[in-house]
Order: structure tokens, then C-alpha cells, then sequence
């Protein structure tokens, strides 16, 4: 008679493995989720241009607007801010109320750059939608979005009187966006 021979015991790493992956990736998601709720939001793209002259530049104007085209010259001699917007932008749609009461309430002159849009397009969305802009340049080929590092409409960027960026909002201006962000800061550039 042959004693029953005794086996190892089963391997389980091969289990484990896969096991402690899974749950580093759960932490690391725990960890980004309570980043963005803490403040760190991720969309936050800092731009290379933060403190540096508005780059140069000349847009043509949009036909039959009060005001010509927008120039970085315009952007000297008083803080203001240049939204970056097009008529097909859904989201450019959901802050131009607010930019319309910013226009009547006379805070800051609000400047436009009607992004890859037909100005037939750009005109007609004004008029049904208002026009808070003093200055619209047009910007069919993206020259003046790829200078300013724009990575999708809606962008605004507050620049002081002497035509410095000083800072760049991605997304659309909310009315809380405004009173914690954009208005101490403009308030504060104007001192």
C-alpha cells in the first residue's frame, strides 16, 4: 500500500496579482475624484502665456459692426477681456446671457474672436442672441486661436491695460466663475 502523497498547497499569487492592480487603480480613481472635488480641476490648463504680452495680431473686422476689427493694439490702455466664441459653439450659447449683462452693466470692455465661423454666421447669431462685444476680429483659420494655445470655445482671457494676459478661463464664464474669479481679479488689475 502507497502512502497518499501530499500535494503543495495551490499557488495564489497568480491571483493576487491581478487582485492588487485592481485595487491600486481604484484608489488612484478615489484619489483623482477627491482632487477635483477638493479644487484641482483637471480641464485647468494653465496657459504658457499667463503674464505675457497678448500676441500680436490684426483680425479683420466683422461687416457693418459699429467698431472695426480687434488688434492687440485695442488691447492697451484698459483692463478687458477677450472671449474666444463661434455660432456652432453649444457651450458659447450657454454663457453669452451672462456676457450680454456684463456688456450692459459697462465692468469691462468684452472683446470677441468669432472662431472658425462665417461671418454671415457670426452676424446673424448676434442679433438674435445680443452683442456683447466691442470688438469682434474674425479668425476663419485659427491663426489667432493657435497663438493663444486655445483648445476649444468658449476661452476668455483678462488682459490688463498694458496688454498682458493675466489670466484664461477655459469653458464657459458662470455667474460663479465671475463673482470669485474674474471680477476681484479685474477689480484688483484696475487699481
Amino acid at each position: 500500500m502507497s502512502s497518499p502523497e501530499i500535494s503543495a498547497p495551490p499557488k495564489r499569487w497568480p491571483l493576487v496579482v491581478p487582485l492588487v492592480v485592481v485595487i491600486a487603480l481604484i484608489a488612484l480613481f478615489g484619489k483623482r475624484l477627491a482632487d477635483v472635488e477638493g479644487g484641482d480641476d483637471p480641464r485647468l490648463l494653465p496657459t504658457v502665456l499667463l503674464n505675457t504680452p497678448f500676441p500680436e495680431m490684426d483680425l479683420a473686422a466683422l461687416p457693418n459692426r459699429a467698431f472695426g476689427g480687434l488688434a492687440t493694439t485695442d488691447l492697451k490702455g484698459e483692463v478687458s477681456l477677450v472671449n474666444v466664441w463661434g455660432s456652432w459653439c453649444v457651450a458659447c450659447l450657454a454663457e453669452h446671457p451672462l456676457l450680454v449683462a456684463l456688456n450692459k452693466e459697462k465692468t469691462v470692455p468684452i472683446h470677441g474672436i468669432a472662431w472658425r465661423d462665417p461671418p454671415e454666421a457670426s452676424l446673424k447669431w448676434l442679433a438674435q442672441h445680443g452683442d456683447p462685444y466691442t470688438r469682434v476680429g474674425q479668425d476663419p483659420r485659427s491663426t489667432a486661436a493657435i497663438a493663444l494655445g486655445v483648445t476649444g470655445a468658449p476661452e476668455t482671457f483678462v488682459v490688463d491695460a498694458q496688454g498682458v494676459i493675466r489670466y484664461k478661463h477655459i469653458g464657459p464664464i458662470t455667474p460663479e466663475v465671475w463673482q470669485t474669479k474674474l471680477a476681484p481679479l479685474i477689480a484688483q488689475l484696475k487699481k
